[in-house]
């Protein structure tokens, strides 16, 4: 009993009529002035937060599609690289194939050249062996004409077989 006479623990009628009415125009003053600013701050930061993370989802997206962009664009420049190496290994091929060409004509024409040349000149030293021989023929032939001029018989048969071992030669 002591207890239930404690003013602490027993409530009165004026205290409670007092905090009924404070909290009552205390919750009205919060519904009527801070209530809806409140509310409408959290729904302002809810949409500034939906906004965001649509944004971040865009971006997402938009990351995604210029990482597939520049995979395809790094896939064609890796196509295009081959096309024109493979290009320039045939332009190469090309031009040794031509160049060992030209060098294999100009190979030709310097032998055939040569062999001109050799030519003219194999000839030309028959010619003048020819001519030689010629010269000392003469030189021989007056020389033995010179000892047997008595004999005519013998300077014609001479004469005669030395002609026929000229023709025999130059054919």
């Amino acid at each position: 009993m002591i207890l239930a006479s404690n003013s602490l623990t027993s409530v009165g009628i004026g205290t409670l009529f007092w905090s009924v009415l404070i909290f009552s125009l205390f919750f009205f003053l919060l519904a009527k002035f801070a209530w809806k600013p409140i509310l409408a701050a959290i729904k302002q930061r809810d949409e500034m937060i939906k906004g965001s993370l649509a944004s971040a989802e865009m971006a997402r997206e938009e990351m995604l599609k210029l990482q597939s962009d520049n995979e395809a664009i790094l896939r064609k420049a890796r196509e295009e690289r081959e096309v024109i190496l493979k290009e320039g290994r045939n332009v190469r091929d090309k031009l040794i194939a031509e160049a060992k060409g030209k060098a294999t004509e100009e190979a030709e024409k310097i032998v055939e050249k040569a062999k001109a040349g050799i030519e003219r000149e194999k000839t030309k030293a028959l010619s003048e062996i020819h001519e030689q021989v010629a010269s000392l023929s003469v030189e021989i032939a007056s020389m033995v004409l010179g000892e047997k001029l008595s004999k005519t018989e013998e300077q014609e048969k001479l004469i005669d077989k030395y002609l026929k071992d000229v023709n025999i030669n130059k054919n």
